[in-house]
This record gives structure tokens, C-alpha cells and sequence, in this order.
């Protein structure tokens, strides 16, 4: 049995309200459970105590016996000290999508038209004089 310590979705519309769970892999993902290892509240600010709360004695349990926390877990595990910090690679991550690339090379087009003109008369004046 493949396990899973991930998230299982509550709370109302627009309210969500997650609790960290032991389960089958290929049970729904509000669906059966095994054990509930914890809570997760995205709405409460991030230095709150009780946005998350886990019981580490269960999830080091879990752990131990093969199960594999999801990505959002294994964060939060990192971030309890748990887990040992994976190295995460996104090199495109700080890249702008094409449209903004293309906006960005548009507005640097019209800034250098615009600086070009404003140089000719200064220079025309210099040579007046």
C-alpha cells in the first residue's frame, strides 16, 4: 500500500481550512483516511503558532514506515526542522513570460526613440553658439 501524508481539504467556499493526514494514495484526496497527523489554516497569518500544527511523534512514525509526504508537506516538515532542505532547481522561475519579455523590449524601443531626439537639439544649440 502506497501511503501519503498530505492535505485533505475542509472548510467552506473561499474559506479553506486543510488537515495533514496519513492516507492511501489512491484514496480521493477528501476521501479515507488512516490517521489525521495535524491541521493546516492558510488564512491565519504566516508567524502564527496555529497556522500549522503537527503531532511530529505520529508523522515521524509514518515516516519511518515509507510513507512520502507531497511537496507542500515536505515544506512544511522542512520548515519544522523534520526534514532535512532539499535543493529545489526552477531555473526558469525568475524568467518573465513571453508577453512581458516582448512589453519590456517595446518600452525600451520607445525610451531609446525618446532619448534620441531630445539629444539632436542639444546638439544643434552647441553648434549654433
Amino acid at each position: 500500500m502506497a501511503m501519503k501524508i498530505r492535505l485533505a481539504r475542509g472548510g467552506s467556499k473561499k474559506r479553506p481550512h486543510y488537515s495533514i493526514v496519513a492516507a492511501d494514495s489512491r484514496m480521493p484526496r477528501d476521501g479515507r483516511f488512516i490517521e489525521k497527523l495535524g491541521t493546516y489554516n492558510p488564512l491565519l497569518p504566516k508567524d502564527s503558532e496555529d497556522r500549522v500544527k503537527m503531532k511530529m511523534e505520529r508523522i515521524q512514525y509514518w515516516l519511518s514506515q515509507g510513507a512520502q509526504p507531497t511537496d507542500r508537506i515536505s515544506r512544511m516538515l522542512e520548515a519544522a526542522g523534520v526534514l532535512e532542505a532539499k535543493t529545489r532547481a526552477n531555473p526558469k522561475k525568475a524568467e518573465p513570460g513571453k508577453k512581458a519579455q516582448e512589453r519590456a523590449e517595446e518600452k525600451a524601443a520607445k525610451a531609446a526613440e525618446a532619448d534620441a531626439p531630445a539629444d539632436e537639439p542639444a546638439a544643434e544649440e552647441a553648434t549654433a553658439e
